[in-house]
């Protein structure tokens, strides 16, 4: 049966509604205004990604450009003129991207591409300002943050701060970088004229250079100009067997872990 402004249950709900209809009222719009919210931010969020990739996708087209057309020598007067033009608006484009969008991955990479650009000019402190902008960029990844602080102690190296370039050197890094650590180890001690310290950090690379059974050509030549005779390291087993006896498989097992390791 329907109730009537004159039901006994009537006043009832009606009091009930004025009660607690406004906490129902709230409740709805919170919940309204956290779903509206949400989807919001998750279509900025997305054009914001696009606008910044597009602009990076710019930015590594001018980079290819000035990259081949600087390995020109010969280049006329005009060509060279026009070269400097695309490097100087090549520098605006990144600083424009890390200006809109300096916490993304494309700000890194930008900014990655400009002080590889300063290297090749010679251009070191520059280079090094650029990568410490690089290093401030919190993108979660021990890897990149590794690849970022290395080339920054490089570039202080290179420009003549060896002591900085040890402070950077020095800090904790995965264990896939600990090899190329221990040869810019290396590098920084030599030129600090510590030839011990920088005997013991080759070696150091070497071995764990060894672990993994890479060789690195340049390393060793690093090594030798110290009186150092590196041991030779074994090149991978391969996982193609030649010859076709399956006498020892477990071997033949062990052999294929130890190189995906």
């Amino acid at each position: 049966m329907a109730l009537t402004p004159n039901s006994p249950n009537a006043d009832n709900s009606m009091q009930a509604l004025r009660q607690y209809g406004s906490y129902i009222v709230t409740a709805i719009l919170l919940a309204l205004a956290a779903y509206f919210g949400w989807t919001y931010w998750q279509d900025n969020h997305a054009r914001v990604d696009t606008v910044a990739a597009d602009h990076y996708a710019d930015i590594q087209r001018l980079n290819e450009e000035v990259s081949l057309a600087s390995q020109n020598p010969d280049l006329e007067a005009e060509a060279q003129a026009a070269l400097a033009q695309s490097r100087t608006q090549l520098n605006k484009d990144i600083d424009a991207l890390v200006s809109k969008h300096g916490e993304s991955v494309y700000a890194w990479q930008a900014l990655m591409i400009k002080a590889r650009q300063q290297v090749d000019n010679n251009e070191f402190t520059e280079a090094s300002e650029t990568l410490k902008k690089a290093l401030a960029i919190d993108l979660g990844d021990a890897g990149l943050q590794a690849i970022t602080r290395l080339r920054y102690a490089t570039t202080l190296l290179a420009a003549g701060d060896a002591d900085a370039a040890l402070a950077e050197a020095n800090n904790d890094m995965p264990s896939s970088f600990e090899a190329s650590q221990q040869e810019l180890l290396g590098d920084i001690y030599l030129a600090q004229d510590n030839k011990d310290s920088a005997i013991k950090s080759y070696n150091n690379a070497w071995e764990l250079l060894r672990n993994r059974q890479e060789t690195r050509a340049v390393l060793a030549l690093k090594m030798e100009s110290l009186g150092i005779v590196p041991e030779p390291i074994d090149e991978p087993v391969s996982l193609i067997q030649e010859s076709s006896s399956a006498a020892q498989p477990l071997v033949e097992e062990n052999a294929a872990a130890e190189v995906a390791q």
